[in-house]
């Protein structure tokens, strides 16, 4: 790939993890290879989907609103991490966090500034201009100018406990001895066979909301090795999304919203409902996971006029049908039995009817790798592997436990990149 040798640090994925961990890397004076497997029209991975990440603050600035501390940052992490937090990975990242914003401004990312109203509020969260792909596109010209190898179709197969891998190309196999390694590849929510052993027959009905190249092929392999497990692979970022979305890729478009403001049905026409009744973020993993567990991993939002301005512009708009009679048929259910549902449990307004049809999305799975706060992989024994980092949702199970906490992969993934690259940089230099 290279007339000068092997790399000093090899990177494996394209996401935001693997860009901060090549640029940090690069900087620290070590020769860098960053090897996609995606295509480059799909670079980016699961970060060319994202608007906004988590960082704490003491106070208002051009880009959040209000205060957002550390201890509450903490907090947050807590609530969602429970058992599997690793409280010392949980500190760096809060820590880390703060100075996020400026570092990858300095990298060529652009924020939207909060003022003139067009963002949500949030205290929390900073916002991408141009969402992930502008980001990532930003990091990818600031890493080639800094003079790092970037090469995509190229897959990573494996990866020696003591750094080498193994890489396949355009059919042909390599081995490549390299002085430090960061894999930062994600999940395997785009393996169907592996969703398939973990979470059964129900697991046709998902919707892969990211890169159909999260196919876990590193994670296992690391895991088949004796790397130190974390997390649990039968937990993951469910959401509802509309029935009409790719099997791969479709991102965050793709969420459905609407059901607080009508009524849900499963697939034979019963009423499904939200037994805890959020309104906040949590509503979206309650919604995917009561589709998941529907019959036929399907459910249909049934919306009246008010509930359609409600929702408003969707990029799957919603099914128009007149009367109840052409609802029923739309849905294959019985029109009497769904004139009674609707009389008893469906909106307050009458037709015309507004449909949308609901399947699973999984954003990413709960399984990965131990690490330490050096972003070391870790034996099963709980000693770093020589030469060896994980960044990203590779093993952010140990922070957010395969649940969901707004912006916080993002976070996790920039803050553990720099870390990963850092101390790559510092484990091959010193060979």
């Amino acid at each position: 790939m290279t007339a000068d040798g092997p790399p000093e640090v090899l990177v494996a994925g394209g996401g935001l993890a693997a860009l901060c961990a090549a640029i940090v890397a690069r900087r620290a004076g070590a020769s860098v290879w960053l090897l996609d497997q995606a295509p480059e029209a799909l670079r980016g991975g699961n970060t060319r989907h994202a608007r906004n990440m988590r960082v704490a603050h003491d106070g208002p600035s051009p880009l959040v609103a209000d205060a957002y501390p550390e201890a509450e940052f903490r907090t947050d992490l807590r609530r969602v991490g429970g058992d599997t937090l690793d409280e010392a990975l949980a500190a760096r990242l809060v820590a880390d966090s703060v100075d996020l914003p400026a570092w990858l401004a300095a990298q060529g990312v652009a924020f939207q500034p909060r003022a003139g109203g067009m963002l949500p509020y949030s205290r929390r969260t900073v916002f991408l201009l141009g969402g992930g792909t502008a980001m990532v596109n930003a990091l990818v010209r600031t890493a080639a100018r800094l003079g790092v190898v970037v090469r995509h179709g190229v897959t990573v197969a494996d990866v020696d406990p003591g750094g080498g891998v193994t890489i396949t190309r355009d059919g042909a196999t390599r081995r490549i001895a390299t002085g430090a390694v960061v894999v930062a590849t994600g999940g395997f929510q785009a393996n169907r066979g592996w969703l398939r052993e973990t979470f059964g027959p129900a697991a046709d009905g998902f919707v892969n909301r990211g890169t159909p190249h999260a196919d876990g092929r590193l994670l296992r392999a690391l895991l088949d090795q004796g790397a130190m497990p974390v997390g649990d692979a039968a937990r993951g970022h469910l959401v509802a999304v509309d029935a009409r979305s790719p099997a791969d890729d479709g991102g965050i478009v793709t969420r459905a919203e609407g059901m607080t403001d009508g009524l849900v049905l499963d697939r034979d026409g019963r009423p499904l409902v939200d037994p805890a009744a959020e309104r906040g973020s949590p509503r979206y993993a309650n919604w995917g996971r009561l589709v998941a567990e529907a019959p036929g991993q399907i459910a249909h939002v049934i919306l009246d006029a008010a509930g359609l301005a409600r929702l408003g512009p969707r990029v799957y708009p919603p099914v128009r049908t007149l009367d109840t009679l052409a609802l029923a048929a739309c849905l294959g259910l019985d029109a009497g039995r769904l004139a009674g549902t609707l009389a008893c449990h469906g909106p307050g307004g009458g037709p015309p009817w507004f449909t949308l049809s609901l399947r699973p999305g999984l954003t990413f799975t709960g399984l990965g790798v131990r690490v330490d706060d050096r972003a070391r992989v870790l034996d099963g024994r709980g000693r770093p592997w020589p030469g060896v980092f994980a960044a990203g949702m590779i093993m952010a199970p140990a922070l957010l436990g395969g649940r969901y906490l707004s912006g916080t992969a993002l976070t996790v993934s920039a803050v553990f990149g720099r870390r990963a690259g850092e101390e790559a940089a510092r484990h091959a230099l010193d060979l």
